[in-house]
C-alpha cells in the first residue's frame, strides 16, 4: 500500500473519532437536558458554546500548522479534545457543561485545517478531492455509528459513561500519528522515489496570511460565505437532530437510532461528492467543474429543507432531512479542494477563515433554534432560515470562480 493512501487511513480514522465525539452530545441531549434540568434556549448555548470557541481558534490553529507542521499541532488537538471529551461524562451543572464543551470546541478547532495541509503535501493533487470525500465519508460513518454506540451504553449505565469510553479513543489516535506520521513525504522512511514523483512537489509553506490582501478578494468572501451558509444547517444534525425528534416527533429513545440513517446518507454522499468532484473537474474544467457540484448539492439540501418545515409526519421529516443532509455532503469535498485551489501555499489559513465564518454561523444557529422553539412552540420553525441560508449558498456556488487564485495577484503587483 503506498504511504499517502496510509495517510489518507489515518485522516480517515481522526474524522471518525472526530464526529463520534461530536455527535455523541446530540444523542444524549434529551437526557442531558432532563438530568441537568436545560430548557431549550439554555441548550441552544450548549451547542453554541462549541461552536463559538471552535470558529475563534481555526484561524490561528490552522495557520499553525501551516508554519510548524500538522504533525504536532494535530497531536495536541486529539489530546485536548479527547480531555475534554472526557470531562463533559462528570459535569453536574448548566455552567460546568458550557465551560467544558466552550474548551471542548477550543481543543478541536484546526482539525481540519491542518488536515487540509496534509492533504495538500500528502495527496497526490488529481486525488485531492476524492481524499476529502474520504475524509468527510469517514466522519459521516462516526455519526452514524455514534447514536448505535451512545444509546446502548446510556440505557444500561447512563449518560455520562458514553464520553468517558470515546475520550480514549482519540488518546490512541494521537499516539500512533505522532509516532508514525512525518510532516512531508520527503522525511518518511519507505517512501519509494515513484510515489514521491506521483505526490509531486509539496505546495510551498508560508509562514503569514497577508490580510490585507485576503480581505479585499471577493473570492475570499464568497468562499467563506458558502461555508457560513451551509454550516448554519450542519450544526443543527450535530446538536439538535435527536432533541428535534424527540420533541418535535415524538421519537423514542430506541427510535432514536434511525437518526444514523441521516449519517450514512451523508456518507455516501460526501464519497460520492469527493470522486464525482474530481470527475467533473477533468470533464468540464475547474471552474464549471466546481461550480455545478456545489450548486446541485446546496439546490438539493434547499429544497428537501423547505420540505421539512411543512411535514407533519416525522417518519418523512427525518426522510427529508436526510435527503437534505446529504445534498449538503455533497458538495461539501468539493469546498474543501477549493480552499487549495485558492489558497495554495495558504490553504490552511484560508480554510481556516471559512471555517470560523461557518462555525460563527452555526453558534448562532444552534441559539436562535433553541429561542425560536420557546418563541413558536415549533421545533419545525427553526427550519426555515436554514432554508434560507441554503438557497443562498446554490446561488453563491454560481458566483465564485475556483480558477482566481488568492494570492496570485499580490505577487504580480510585488513583481
Amino acid at each position: 500500500m503506498k504511504y499517502h493512501h496510509r495517510v489518507l487511513g489515518m485522516l480517515s480514522l481522526l474524522s471518525i473519532i472526530t464526529y463520534i465525539d461530536r455527535v455523541c452530545i446530540g444523542v444524549a441531549g434529551p437526557r442531558i437536558q432532563d438530568a441537568l434540568h436545560i430548557s431549550p434556549q439554555a441548550w441552544g448555548w450548549v451547542a453554541s458554546a462549541f461552536f463559538l470557541s471552535y470558529s475563534a481558534f481555526e484561524i490561528p490553529t490552522g495557520a499553525l500548522g501551516d508554519r510548524i507542521g500538522p504533525r504536532r499541532v494535530l497531536t495536541r488537538i486529539v489530546l485536548w479534545w479527547s480531555a475534554f471529551t472526557s470531562l463533559t461524562g462528570a459535569v453536574s451543572s448548566f455552567w460546568q457543561l458550557i465551560v467544558v464543551r466552550f474548551c471542548f470546541g477550543m481543543g478541536e478547532a484546526g482539525a481540519y485545517p491542518n488536515a487540509a495541509t496534509v492533504i495538500g503535501r500528502w495527496i497526490p493533487p488529481r486525488k485531492r478531492t476524492r481524499a476529502w470525500g474520504m475524509v468527510w465519508m469517514m466522519g459521516q460513518v462516526g455519526a452514524a455509528i455514534s447514536p448505535l454506540l451512545v444509546l446502548p451504553l446510556q440505557a444500561r449505565y447512563g449518560w455520562r459513561a458514553s464520553f468517558f469510553v470515546f475520550g480514549v479513543l482519540g488518546v490512541i489516535w494521537a499516539a500512533v500519528w505522532y509516532a508514525w506520521f512525518r510532516d512531508v513525504p520527503r522525511e518518511k522512511k519507505g517512501v519509494a522515489a515513484e510515489e514521491l514523483e506521483e505526490i509531486g512537489p509539496p505546495i510551498p509553506v508560508d509562514h503569514g496570511l497577508p490580510w490585507g490582501h485576503a480581505l479585499r478578494q471577493p473570492t475570499f468572501w464568497k468562499f467563506a460565505g458558502i461555508g457560513a451558509t451551509y454550516v448554519y444547517s450542519l450544526g443543527f444534525y450535530q446538536a439538535w437532530l435527536q432533541t428535534y425528534l424527540t420533541r418535535g416527533h415524538g421519537y423514542s429513545e430506541a427510535a432514536l437510532a434511525l437518526s444514523s440513517m441521516t449519517y450514512v446518507i451523508g456518507a455516501c454522499a460526501n464519497g460520492t461528492g469527493g470522486f464525482a468532484g474530481d470527475w467533473l473537474v477533468r470533464k468540464r474544467g475547474l471552474r464549471a467543474g466546481r461550480r455545478t457540484l456545489g450548486a446541485l448539492g446546496l439546490g438539493i439540501a434547499a429544497v428537501f429543507m423547505s420540505a421539512t418545515i411543512f411535514s407533519t409526519n416525522g417518519t418523512w421529516a427525518l426522510i427529508f432531512l436526510s435527503v437534505a443532509y446529504g445534498g449538503i455532503l455533497l458538495q461539501q469535498p468539493n469546498l474543501c479542494a477549493l480552499s487549495l485551489d485558492i489558497g495554495r501555499k495558504h490553504a490552511g489559513a484560508v480554510f481556516g477563515f471559512m471555517n470560523t465564518a461557518s462555525n460563527l454561523a452555526s453558534a448562532i444557529s444552534s441559539v436562535l433554534f433553541g429561542y425560536i422553539v420557546a418563541f413558536t412552540g415549533s421545533y419545525n420553525a427553526p427550519l426555515v432560515p436554514m432554508a434560507a441560508a441554503l438557497f443562498i449558498g446554490t446561488w453563491l456556488w454560481f458566483r465564485i470562480d475556483p480558477t482566481q487564485q488568492l494570492f496570485e495577484a499580490e505577487k504580480a503587483l510585488a513583481a
